[in-house]
């Protein structure tokens, strides 16, 4: 039976009707509606949906157990930060403000105890960042955990080959306290670019985007009777802070690093020279019928 371009539609949102599960028929009729659409407003060749196709190939053929490109696709189009923004109008808006998982979080970051350094290759300034797990009413959440990975002061992840960085660098598993205090060692990182050695970078590169985040370290908070929480601490006045590739930065996210020359309080951490100090306060959502 001939099927005409304004017919087609219809024709393939009868086909999922029948799909048993609603919010999957849901989905794939949603889809279906916004993928023509997109085709009948764009209007490409068959040529020009062949390269289309070849890039979401080799976007699948990029990924591996430590490099996921489509989530970086996701990431450069704006879509997993409007994915985490929908997601916490859900719950309630006192909670720290969720953003992108990002490509990094590949390897298990290894369990470490309060106050251990992440920086596993003794950068010149040590930096303290210390913080504490609430609940949107102001109680700590006792023995919480936080997940932490971050670029080093280069700019490098230790699953980046050429930094040639022990594995585990800049990553960390901690358990907070009975007052659901955290703190670590580590080092301010550095601004860098996401990976773009694959499609995504060749995207970046015909759109004249750059591919630049600014400076920040990554947190997973979790606690029994929570919903977790994945989250960005940016560095304040960090280069890119406000033109972030992947759209992720928000000003309640933005938090001072600042330069402490006091001994005393140096000692306090075990140091006994000035170091960077950063605090980042983290609030966790009670999870359904907890």
């Amino acid at each position: 039976m001939d099927v005409t371009s304004e017919e087609a539609t219809d024709v393939v949102v009868e086909a999922f009707s029948k799909t048993p599960d609603p919010r999957l028929r849901e989905v794939l009729v949603s889809a279906t509606r916004h993928l023509h659409a997109f085709v009948q407003e764009v209007d490409p060749t068959m040529a020009e949906w062949e390269v289309a196709i070849d890039f979401l190939t080799r976007t699948g053929h990029k990924s591996d157990d430590v490099r996921q490109e489509f989530m970086l696709l996701s990431d450069v189009f704006g879509v997993t930060m409007l994915v985490e923004t929908l997601e916490s109008l859900r719950h309630s808006n006192a909670t720290t403000a969720a953003t992108v998982l990002g490509p990094f979080h590949m390897t298990v970051s290894p369990r470490r105890e309060l106050g251990e350094s992440i920086d596993e290759i003794g950068s010149a300034v040590p930096c303290i960042v210390e913080g504490t797990v609430t609940s949107v009413t102001g109680e700590p959440i006792p023995h919480a955990t936080v997940d932490v990975w971050q670029a080093d002061s280069e700019g490098f992840y230790d699953v980046q080959t050429e930094a040639g960085l022990p594995e585990g660098n800049g990553r960390g598993f901690f358990t907070a306290d009975e007052n659901g205090a955290f703190w670590f060692r580590t080092v301010v990182p550095a601004f860098y670019p996401i990976p773009t050695d694959g499609p995504v970078g060749e995207l970046l590169r015909a759109s004249a985007r750059h591919p630049y985040r600014p400076a920040h370290i990554h947190f997973i908070a979790d606690a029994p009777g929570f919903l977790p929480i994945t989250t960005h601490c940016f560095v304040a006045d960090s280069p890119y802070i406000d033109e972030d590739a992947v759209f992720a930065v928000k000003s309640s996210l933005i938090t001072p690093f600042e330069r402490n020359d006091d001994l005393v309080a140096a000692s306090r951490f075990g140091l006994d020279q000035p170091f960077d100090h950063a605090r980042f306060d983290i609030v966790l959502a009670p999870a359904e019928g907890a």
